[in-house]
């Protein structure tokens, strides 16, 4: 128990410093991006300015709406719905986790460490992202429109030159900040990373007979979403191709390692067996008590 403790402790710990870093990127300007020049009239970062994040197709509120509450939904549905479909899982679930001053419940445990890793993975996610804008400072493709640089005054009416002077925009200071963060792109990461988290965990862990239809057809569906989310930033003038294909690169790694180790801790032989080709449809998950739960088994369910 003591064991489980500090390492709940330690976990608590690294998530908090992850969400102050998270805090420290998003709202406030401690830091700020490098500040790239750019060619006067360039035709790539002249695209017209397509207006506040709001206004988009995918707005900030949906994307963030699904990216933190999907992940919740389905943890605790998944639960229910093995629960209610293996009958050998629903008596497992009975045993609880035996410490010094408390009990819980495995599958509530599970849940917990479910939407634990995915949050710290979310943090981890947006900070890479924010690390690439900043040290970058790569410009959108309507960076122009929104700068309104003074052309006459910069001396680059007939002859294209290359500015690099902090005071050439005139447009308004936190849209031009905005604009200099195009690389890579953050709703694209993660969109991606919820999508393919997801995906990881169902696909390796769900291994129920009723799953075989909706747990793919849920993945594909999520995905779907996500590659979309990213076209629309191009679509729509706010990113360019490599700022998206960056994102999705960045959120799919972090995705794929993280939903990995969490399948391999929680779903025990099944990811393996998933993995060769050999998986048991219909069979519950399984799970080898360790510890106190040897002790407790011992005890209540001698046979």
């Amino acid at each position: 128990w003591s064991h489980q403790s500090g390492s709940l402790v330690e976990f608590v710990v690294i998530l908090v410093a992850t969400l102050m870093l998270v805090y420290y990127c998003e709202f406030t300007d401690t830091f700020r991006p490098v500040l790239q020049g750019f060619q006067c009239k360039d035709p790539a970062l002249s695209k017209p300015d397509p207006g506040p994040e709001q206004s988009s197709r995918v707005q900030p509120v949906v994307l963030y709406s699904v990216v933190w509450g999907l992940p919740v939904i389905s943890g605790v549905e998944l639960v229910l719905f093995l629960l209610h479909n293996s009958a050998h899982l629903y008596d497992q679930d009975k045993v609880v986790m035996v410490g010094d001053c408390c009990y819980v419940n495995p599958m509530v445990r599970r849940t917990f460490r479910f939407i634990g890793v995915y949050a710290f993975g979310l943090f981890s996610t947006d900070i890479f992202v924010n690390a690439g804008q900043l040290v970058t400072g790569s410009l959108t493709p309507h960076f122009l429109s929104v700068c309104q640089p003074n052309y006459t005054a910069l001396s680059c009416q007939d002859t294209p030159l290359f500015i690099s002077q902090s005071e050439a925009c005139t447009g308004p200071t936190p849209d031009v900040m905005r604009a200099r963060k195009s690389f890579p792109c953050k709703e694209a990461a993660l969109s991606l990373y919820t999508a393919l988290y997801l995906t990881v965990y169902v696909m390796s862990c769900v291994s129920t007979r009723a799953g075989r239809l909706s747990a793919p057809l849920f993945c594909l569906s999520l995905l779907t979403l996500a590659l979309l989310t990213g076209f629309n930033r191009v679509a729509e003038y706010r990113n360019h191709w490599s700022d998206v294909i960056t994102g999705q690169a960045v959120g799919g790694a972090i995705a794929a390692f993280l939903g990995a180790c969490l399948c391999l801790v929680l779903c025990d032989n099944n990811i393996l067996l998933w993995w060769s080709g050999g998986g048991v449809r219909g069979a519950p998950i399984q799970r080898r008590p360790r510890g106190n739960d040897q002790e407790y088994l011992r005890q209540h369910h001698p046979h």
